[in-house]
């Protein structure tokens, strides 16, 4: 195994193009999105006030809005085809419509008729702008109500205003770089592992040079060897990448790192069978490339991290189930994230570990009909 391991090892350092794919390709991955997010979230998103009313409750809800770090006023206008136009042309994401008599009908107990609008068609910044303008907003409201309007109306009345605490869980901070980036980058260097091993297989085929690369071990090792030399180049960029987010970003993990690692080793392994059982069932790199691009390329939205699959449909229920990425991002979740026990995530473990397991039995026989027909 170690010879057939060497073997692949010198392939790469002779050809140079192959050689970048595991070496300069995942750096520019890592470094790339480590660079997009490192911000955390975004922040003094451009809003618009459109400002009818000019009053006490105005202005107090504007010192809030303007303290959101989140936000940050574009414009206060009067007239509302002004930001309508800035809204379109995207100048602003969003705006807080305060009309006339808006103070009047508050302290009336009538409503006061305040609305939010917000661009929701880019998703993430419509949810971030909407929760902070709504939140600032509500603040500002409050404010108004119990300082400037009822301690002057009752000066010697002290009557609390009604406060609820809401705190996000696990991710407070609301950082992009905590939730999204964890499940980037396995998601891509896994794609580009398949891509990898699957030329490395097609290559084999193509040239001829099966028998060569098997030589005196039996099928089975010959193969595990060569997958693992590419599973252990993607697992090291991985550790790399992690000891960047954990020791130098801070991100600490909740729960289990052995247990992360593990389940990475057979996230890669697992991806890595799949696509040498497509090369060597197809013995077309075209179409393994192609079932790569479908079937790993929609790891990331199918894993339900980044849309819900709680309503979606039987198809895409199905879909998720059939992706080993769909158990890792779900123990990933548990132990990075949330902390759970380890007995907790042990099934997602389990699952992970059958994947693997079954399409190394699939790769093996399918490499042995291969070499029986060469031999016929």
């Amino acid at each position: 195994m170690l010879a057939c391991m060497w073997r692949e090892l010198v392939y790469l350092l002779r050809h140079k193009w192959d050689l970048c794919l595991v070496t300069l390709a995942p750096l520019l991955i890592i470094v790339m999105f480590s660079s997009m997010f490192y911000a955390g979230k975004p922040e003094h998103l451009p809003i618009a006030i459109i400002d009818q009313d000019h009053g006490e409750l105005s202005r107090t809800i504007t010192r809030y809005i303007s303290l959101n770090q989140g936000l940050e006023i574009a414009t206060i206008a009067n007239n509302p085809d002004e930001v309508e136009t800035l809204l379109n042309q995207t100048k602003v994401w969003g705006y807080i419509y305060i009309p006339s008599g808006a103070e009047r009908r508050l302290v009336n107990g009538q409503d006061a008729q305040i609305s939010i609008a917000y661009n929701q068609s880019f998703f993430s910044i419509g949810n971030t702008i909407s929760s902070a303008m709504l939140v600032s907003t509500l603040q500002g409201m409050a404010e108004f109500s119990g300082q400037d309007y009822l301690k002057n109306s009752m000066p010697y009345i002290d009557i609390p205003t009604a406060n609820i605490k809401v705190s996000p869980l696990f991710n407070p901070t609301l950082s992009y770089e905590l939730y999204l980036e964890p499940f980037m980058i396995p998601a891509i260097l896994h794609l580009l592992l398949c891509c990898c091993v699957a030329f490395a297989v097609g290559q084999e085929l193509k040239y001829k040079t099966v028998k060569s690369w098997i030589g005196q071990q039996n099928v089975m090792s010959a193969l595990f060897a060569k997958i693992m030399l590419y599973v252990m180049i993607f697992c090291f960029w991985t550790w790399i990448w992690m000891f960047w987010l954990v020791e130098i970003r801070g991100w600490f993990i909740a729960g289990s790192l052995w247990l992360i690692l593990l389940a990475q080793f057979l996230l890669y392994t697992a991806y890595a069978f799949i696509s040498s059982t497509v090369v060597l069932a197809t013995k077309d790199l075209a179409k393994t490339f192609g079932f790569i691009a479908v079937y790993g390329g929609s790891s990331l939205s199918f894993a339900g991290v980044t849309l819900p699959l709680n309503n979606a449909p039987t198809f895409t229920k199905f879909w998720s189930n059939i992706i080993p990425f769909t158990p890792y991002a779900k123990l990933q979740t548990e132990q990075w994230v949330v902390g759970s026990p380890i007995w907790v995530s042990i099934v997602a473990l389990l699952i992970l570990l059958a994947y693997v397991v079954f399409y190394f039995l699939i790769s093996s026989l399918l490499l042995k009909k291969y070499l029986k027909g060469a031999e016929i």
